[in-house]
């Protein structure tokens, strides 16, 4: 969720940030833009003198950061990189990630079994999902997470296209240490400022982190049966409904459009039975469930497996807002669990386009009436039915996913 722009020459103000004065230049604008405007902001939340410099002393701009537009700028920091290419949604579910995370998750499905057992009767979050969540976050804790939050955050709050979301954040890691909630030294974070094993944001750490083990702290960095609790706090918070399923794999046939796909055309699971569409397992939909509501979603369109969902993926999917992320949390879920294996049918050899490529396709789409959900390079729901649509309109086998021919069938 994240990836920059087109990166474009900097304005007339800024013709060369790359240069040392320059930087320099900038340097001083942030040192005293954290003490006219974030501190004021951290003190009215009151946060002590003491925790403030000791967060942010010697705390410099991390210039290699993505989406950075200095002052005096509207345009964003050049950063040598190869343009963003757009790959097949396979590739996020690589064999070694998917059996890292389920050989690990059984382990620490037996170890934490009693607190896994004691969240899901209190949340009704399933311990496999919890599982599933920690493992894609931060491999179970074994993975380092070494960027200097205040470095990470601060720069982002000063010159990011994301600025006051990320002042939010930054005021409120200084919280959060001045609380005490985070291990002695400096507090660490993703690259985005995510936080801890469960990776919150630090405003989600203030709103979700749970005490699990009952010593008086919320503690995501050390405390694995605190990280076990916060991740359930978050989707039962989030509208997890208990005794749902995430999900399952069907055969969605050929008289079934792909356009029908999206959280916004759900019906009963029982509907879509009576379309044709089934399990891939062969076994029918359980009881409990057929009543339900369930949405079409087919994240390579025809080229990929296709699922019926329930309301707890798009909980998932608040987590992370993306529909690899939501499937990959619920199918690791369930081999740890149930000993599932790979999803039945195959992903397609799609992919291999630019992000810019499948900007102009969703910009020709948009000038054309449809909804494709911005025009970001991204490929979502909106884009792949939108594409189906138009596949439709002119004759076309609905596919529901960009390939590299509709970029000129598209400005025809």
């Amino acid at each position: 969720m994240r990836l920059a722009a087109p990166l474009l020459a900097l304005s007339l103000l800024l013709p060369d940030v790359g240069t040392a004065q320059d930087r320099q230049a900038i340097e001083q604008q942030y040192q005293d833009w954290l003490e006219q405007s974030i501190w004021p902001l951290a003190k009215a939340r009151g946060v002590s003198r003491r925790t403030f410099d000791a967060s942010v002393s010697g705390v410099r701009l991390n210039w290699k950061l993505p989406d950075l537009v200095p002052p005096g700028s509207t345009e964003q920091v050049p950063r040598q990189q190869r343009q963003a290419e757009f790959g097949s949604p396979g590739k996020y579910f690589n064999r070694g990630s998917i059996q890292g995370a389920t050989s690990v998750g059984r382990q620490m499905a037996a170890r934490h079994k009693g607190a896994l057992s004691r969240t899901e009767r209190e949340t009704g979050v399933p311990g496999r999902i919890i599982l599933g969540i920690w493992g894609r976050e931060s491999g179970y804790g074994r993975v380092a997470i070494k960027h200097d939050a205040f470095e990470v955050l601060g720069t982002k709050a000063f010159m990011s296209t994301r600025a006051d979301y990320f002042t939010g954040e930054l005021v409120a890691a200084l919280e959060i240490a001045d609380a005490g909630h985070a291990p002695q030294g400096t507090l660490k974070s993703s690259w985005a400022g995510a936080l801890g094993q469960p990776q919150f944001m630090p405003s989600n750490f203030l709103k979700y982190a749970a005490d699990g083990d009952a010593d008086g702290r919320a503690d995501i960095w050390k405390s694995e049966a605190d990280t076990i609790a916060s991740i359930a706090n978050y989707l039962a918070q989030h509208g997890w409904v208990p005794g749902r399923d995430w999900g399952f794999e069907v055969t969605v046939p050929a008289k079934v459009s792909c356009t029908l796909e999206g959280p916004d055309q759900g019906r009963t699971i029982s509907d879509w039975e009576k379309m044709g569409i089934s399990r891939v397992s062969g076994r029918p939909f359980p009881d409990h469930e057929r009543g339900g509501v369930g949405f079409l979603m087919m994240p390579a369109g025809r080229n990929g497996p296709a699922f019926i969902v329930t309301p707890n993926f798009y909980v998932l999917k608040d987590y992370n807002t993306s529909d690899l992320y939501a499937l990959f949390v619920g199918h690791v879920g369930d081999r740890i669990q149930y000993g599932s294996g790979d999803f039945r049918a195959g992903w397609g050899n799609v992919g291999g386009l630019y992000r810019s490529d499948v900007a102009v396709m969703q910009r020709a789409l948009e000038a054309e009436g449809h909804d494709v959900g911005g025009a970001d390079g991204l490929p979502g729901f909106k884009t792949r039915r939108s594409i189906g649509r138009w596949q439709e309109a002119n004759g076309k086998p609905a596919t529901c996913f960009p390939k590299a021919s509709m970029k000129s069938e598209l400005s025809e």
